[in-house]
Protein backbone atom coordinates (compact mmCIF):
# COMPACT_ATOMS: atom_id res chain seq x y z
CA UNK A 1 0.00 0.00 0.00
CA UNK A 2 1.32 3.37 -0.72
CA UNK A 3 0.01 6.11 1.37
CA UNK A 4 -1.58 9.31 -0.26
CA UNK A 5 -0.52 12.10 1.64
CA UNK A 6 -2.20 14.61 -0.95
CA UNK A 7 -5.55 13.25 0.49
CA UNK A 8 -7.58 14.82 2.95
CA UNK A 9 -7.66 11.45 4.87
CA UNK A 10 -5.42 11.60 7.45
CA UNK A 11 -2.45 9.29 7.32
CA UNK A 12 -3.60 7.14 10.48
CA UNK A 13 -6.44 6.77 9.28
CA UNK A 14 -5.70 5.57 5.96
CA UNK A 15 -3.32 2.83 7.88
CA UNK A 16 -6.70 1.82 9.67
CA UNK A 17 -8.32 1.86 6.78
CA UNK A 18 -5.64 -0.45 5.12
CA UNK A 19 -5.31 -2.81 8.29
CA UNK A 20 -8.98 -3.69 8.06
CA UNK A 21 -9.05 -4.17 4.21
CA UNK A 22 -6.03 -7.01 5.19
CA UNK A 23 -8.61 -8.46 7.85
CA UNK A 24 -11.13 -8.63 5.45
CA UNK A 25 -8.83 -10.25 2.52
CA UNK A 26 -7.59 -12.55 5.05
CA UNK A 27 -4.08 -11.75 4.74
CA UNK A 28 -3.92 -10.98 8.62
CA UNK A 29 -5.95 -13.65 10.28
CA UNK A 30 -7.90 -13.75 13.30
CA UNK A 31 -6.25 -14.11 16.59
CA UNK A 32 -3.16 -13.41 14.43
CA UNK A 33 -0.06 -10.69 16.14
CA UNK A 34 -0.71 -7.06 14.68
CA UNK A 35 1.59 -5.40 13.50
CA UNK A 36 3.37 -2.72 16.01
CA UNK A 37 3.32 0.72 15.45
CA UNK A 38 6.97 0.80 14.99
CA UNK A 39 6.68 -1.75 12.17
CA UNK A 40 3.73 0.44 11.16
CA UNK A 41 6.15 3.20 11.06
CA UNK A 42 9.14 1.30 9.69
CA UNK A 43 6.93 0.38 6.48
CA UNK A 44 5.48 3.53 5.62
CA UNK A 45 7.83 6.12 6.63
CA UNK A 46 5.80 7.38 9.39
CA UNK A 47 5.96 8.41 13.31
CA UNK A 48 5.20 5.70 15.06
CA UNK A 49 2.70 8.20 16.96
CA UNK A 50 0.73 8.32 13.85
CA UNK A 51 0.66 4.56 13.41
CA UNK A 52 -0.27 4.01 17.19
CA UNK A 53 -3.41 6.27 16.67
CA UNK A 54 -4.58 4.03 13.23
CA UNK A 55 -4.11 1.30 15.21
CA UNK A 56 -5.70 2.83 18.17
CA UNK A 57 -8.64 3.10 15.59
CA UNK A 58 -9.03 -0.94 15.60
CA UNK A 59 -9.00 -0.66 19.32
CA UNK A 60 -11.57 1.84 19.37
CA UNK A 61 -13.50 -0.34 16.55
CA UNK A 62 -13.54 -3.33 18.37
CA UNK A 63 -11.02 -4.97 15.90
CA UNK A 64 -8.40 -5.42 17.89
CA UNK A 65 -7.49 -6.11 21.44
CA UNK A 66 -4.03 -5.33 23.72
CA UNK A 67 -2.25 -7.93 25.46
CA UNK A 68 -0.17 -6.13 27.74
CA UNK A 69 3.44 -6.09 26.69
CA UNK A 70 2.92 -8.62 23.84
CA UNK A 71 1.02 -6.06 21.54
CA UNK A 72 -2.32 -6.14 19.58
CA UNK A 73 -4.45 -8.85 18.30
CA UNK A 74 -7.02 -9.24 15.86
CA UNK A 75 -10.18 -10.07 17.45
CA UNK A 76 -12.31 -13.57 16.65
CA UNK A 77 -15.01 -11.08 15.59
CA UNK A 78 -12.86 -8.69 13.72
CA UNK A 79 -14.41 -9.47 10.25
CA UNK A 80 -17.48 -9.31 11.28
CA UNK A 81 -17.46 -5.86 13.59
CA UNK A 82 -15.56 -4.16 10.57
CA UNK A 83 -18.53 -5.23 7.57
CA UNK A 84 -21.21 -4.21 10.17
CA UNK A 85 -19.58 -0.45 10.10
CA UNK A 86 -18.24 -0.16 6.94
CA UNK A 87 -21.51 -0.71 5.87
CA UNK A 88 -23.77 1.46 8.96
CA UNK A 89 -21.38 4.38 7.74
CA UNK A 90 -19.45 4.09 4.60
CA UNK A 91 -21.72 2.66 2.40
CA UNK A 92 -24.71 4.84 3.79
CA UNK A 93 -23.43 7.84 2.86
CA UNK A 94 -22.15 6.52 -0.57
CA UNK A 95 -25.87 5.62 -0.99
CA UNK A 96 -27.18 8.92 0.46
CA UNK A 97 -24.63 11.13 -2.35
CA UNK A 98 -25.84 8.58 -4.88
CA UNK A 99 -29.67 9.12 -4.50
CA UNK A 100 -28.78 13.03 -4.15
CA UNK A 101 -26.80 12.98 -7.50
CA UNK A 102 -29.39 10.50 -9.04
CA UNK A 103 -32.01 13.34 -8.14
CA UNK A 104 -30.33 16.32 -9.25
CA UNK A 105 -30.52 14.13 -12.73
CA UNK A 106 -33.75 12.98 -11.99
CA UNK A 107 -33.17 9.86 -12.33
CA UNK A 108 -36.04 7.21 -11.35
CA UNK A 109 -35.73 4.72 -8.91
CA UNK A 110 -36.24 1.93 -11.59
CA UNK A 111 -33.20 3.28 -13.44
CA UNK A 112 -30.89 3.59 -10.55
CA UNK A 113 -31.87 0.18 -9.45
CA UNK A 114 -31.05 -1.15 -13.38
CA UNK A 115 -27.53 1.10 -13.26
CA UNK A 116 -26.59 -0.57 -9.67
CA UNK A 117 -27.50 -4.56 -10.99
CA UNK A 118 -25.26 -3.47 -14.21
CA UNK A 119 -21.98 -2.41 -12.43
CA UNK A 120 -22.81 -5.25 -10.21
CA UNK A 121 -22.98 -8.08 -13.52
CA UNK A 122 -19.84 -6.23 -14.15
CA UNK A 123 -17.78 -6.58 -11.12
CA UNK A 124 -19.16 -10.46 -10.72
CA UNK A 125 -17.68 -10.42 -14.61
CA UNK A 126 -14.37 -9.60 -13.48
CA UNK A 127 -13.79 -11.60 -10.76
Amino acid sequence: MVLNHDSIKPIYVQIAEWLETEILNDHISTGEKMYSQYQLADMFNINPATAAKGLNILVDYDVLYKKRGLGMFVKDEAKENILIRRKNENLKQMVRELVQEADYLSVEDEELMEMLKQIRQERRGQS
